[in-house]
């Protein structure tokens, strides 16, 4: 299989996805971001100087999901007409799990604004937290599900 960001000579082009169909499409992705038990109680009692991280992060992650063909080259502008994105405080980490989900009618999918969502967020948590907690890691980003499309479905 052939990467598609490549023209015959090797060189990065925008895919033409001009003859593509429109149909109705999905992503949802994941991520998470654990810290240390400390970070994570100022957090769940609402404590950081910031003010409320999960409420900022999910904005963050939804802004994150619409500006993603500014900040990856090669994707497409699209009309999204969902974002969500959700985050859940996990003492077992201890963190928090992220997840976002995108939807749009169009050409392409929308694995990358989905990818984004979460992405962003992680790191809205990450620079409201920082202050009290450097250490904090980032992980497990990935599609779990893309729906729509030539493709087909796709669901880890």
């Amino acid at each position: 299989m052939a990467l598609t960001h490549f023209d015959g000579k090797g060189d990065a082009h925008m895919v033409d996805v001009s003859d593509k169909a429109v149909t109705a499409r999905i992503a949802t992705a994941e991520a998470h971001i654990t810290m240390a038990p400390e970070t994570f109680d100022i957090i769940s009692e609402g404590r950081a100087q910031k003010g409320d991280v999960l409420a900022v992060a999910r904005l963050a992650g939804i802004m994150g999901a619409k500006k993603t063909p500014d900040l990856i080259p090669l994707c497409h502008p699209l009309p999204v007409s969902k974002v969500s994105v959700d985050l859940t405080l996990d003492p077992d980490l201890p963190g928090v799990r992220l997840e976002a989900t995108v939807k749009t009618t169009g050409q392409t999918g929308v694995e990358m604004e989905a990818l984004t969502a979460v992405s962003t967020a992680a790191l809205t948590v990450y620079d409201m937290a920082k202050a009290v907690d450097k250490a904090m890691v980032i992980g497990g980003v990935r599609v779990i599900l893309k729906d729509g499309g030539k493709s087909g479905r796709y669901e880890v």
